[in-house]
């Protein structure tokens, strides 16, 4: 039976009775459950402001790129079980890794690419459109799934682009963008659209009478997009050395 007197010192905490786990435990569970509660509420506080059609427009969103994903999840599927089977795995891996090559190549901009999408023509008449609303505008189109993205039928934007200035002096990657600017975006063109014109987004923006332009977005089944990235050697990374190496110099 435990001293009532005795203080309990460094050699009582490191080895604790089953009382004392139990109350850390009970704290543990309740200090995880308040954390949850309060982002929980964070998470709902943030959506609670939006407007039915916005919710129906996200949740619409999320449904189409959840569709994607699980049409190329059964497409990996098909090929790995192809290349398993043994059966013309040599031409199969080969083929696979020249359509990766042109996919990679449309990514990074050095491949040209034509497909379903929108054009998004912005007016800018007071010249008070920014770089900033710009590249939101991009971030949009990526976040709704866009494959192939130009600005004005010459900057091809990759994931290295920069955006600077606004009005007259608006530049991406050095190039000036004149007015009216031109964005071709390959994608879905239904969830590109809803990307844009999404509260708050690109359409929202641009309309605002503090910036007094105009945006028309056209879909198309035939978008092009031609403009063309030199991709740099990089001048740090290396390949990793895959054959068996010690690595090190």
């Amino acid at each position: 039976m435990p001293d009532p007197k005795h203080t309990p010192g460094l050699r009582d905490w490191l080895r604790p009775d089953r009382s004392q786990v139990v109350v850390a435990v009970v704290l543990a569970v309740v200090s995880f459950a308040v954390v949850t509660q309060i982002r929980t509420r964070e998470e709902v506080d943030s959506y609670s402001s939006l407007r039915q059609s916005d919710l129906v427009e996200m949740l619409d969103s999320l449904n189409q790129e959840s569709q994607r994903l699980e049409g190329e999840l059964g497409d990996l599927e098909m090929t790995r079980q192809q290349l398993r089977s043994g059966q013309d795995s040599e031409a199969l891996a080969r083929q696979q890794a020249e359509e990766r090559l042109t996919v990679l190549g449309i990514l990074a901009g050095t491949q040209p690419a034509h497909g379903p999408g929108i054009t998004i023509t912005i007016g800018d008449p007071a010249g008070k459109v920014t770089s900033v609303m710009l590249l939101d505008a991009v971030e949009e189109m990526r976040d709704a799934g866009a494959e192939a993205i130009e600005i004005n039928d010459s900057v091809r934007v990759v994931g290295s682009s920069w955006f600077a200035g606004s009005g007259a002096a608006l530049s991406v990657d050095g190039k000036r963008v004149s007015t009216p600017i031109t964005v071709d975006v390959i994608g879905d063109p239904h969830a590109l659209e809803e990307a844009a014109r999404f509260r708050g987004g690109l359409v929202s923006q641009v309309d605002d009478p503090r910036i007094g332009g105009t945006v028309d977005i056209t879909r198309s089944d035939a978008v092009r997009v031609t403009s063309l990235r030199t991709a740099p050697p990089p001048a740090y990374a290396k390949p990793v050395d895959t054959g068996g190496g010690t690595g090190g110099d």
